[in-house]
């Protein structure tokens, strides 16, 4: 697995043109001109990461944020879009120096924050940490959307489901290759 960075609308990998995964590149990218747009074109699945923005144009995309990127338990949503909203494409976008990588190492920092911040007590702190931590740990955020866009497309087998990455210094969206 390698990211490819998309520094120019050349680099657009040719399967992603003519779609809203080329239109999304494009606003984002290349500060596409946008336009009006009556019904969603795209799925985005994205980290709740504040530090990440989308530059789009409004009612273009239906966007599901989860630590990670994580869709597992949001499935019903993505299958809502697909149904109602007649999606054919889903972007699955990871991002640089996501919090859901390591999160043991943030143990701590979680529990003491719940505490001081939630009022909660710390065992109630720490039991919550260890019974989530382990379905929302990532190893790695690019293999972990990678790897998330294989399951969702057996699911979804006439979706376009396309694993993108988001480098925080420079906003940028780049291809995830195999």
């Amino acid at each position: 697995m390698k990211i490819k960075k998309i520094l120019c609308e050349e680099d657009i990998n040719i399967k992603f043109i003519n779609t809203p995964i080329e239109t999304l590149i494009k606003y984002q990218n290349f500060k596409k001109e946008f336009i009006k747009y009556d019904n969603a074109q795209i799925l985005v699945g994205m980290c709740m990461d504040n530090r990440k923005q989308l530059r789009l144009p409004e009612n273009f995309a239906y966007i599901l944020r989860t630590g990670g990127a994580n869709i597992r338990n949001s499935e019903f949503k993505l299958s809502y879009c697909i149904a109602v909203g007649n999606i054919k494409y889903i972007a699955l976008i990871a991002h640089n120096e996501c919090g859901m990588v390591n999160l043991i190492s943030k143990k701590e920092q979680f529990v003491n924050g719940l505490v001081e911040n939630a009022g909660w007590d710390k065992n109630n702190a720490l039991e919550h940490f260890l019974k989530y931590a382990p379905i929302f740990e990532i190893e790695n955020e690019a293999q972990f959307v990678l790897s998330e866009s294989r399951r969702l497309s057996i699911m979804y087998p006439n979706i376009n489901i396309i694993p993108l990455y988001y480098t925080i210094e420079d906003n940028k969206l780049n291809e995830i290759i195999e």
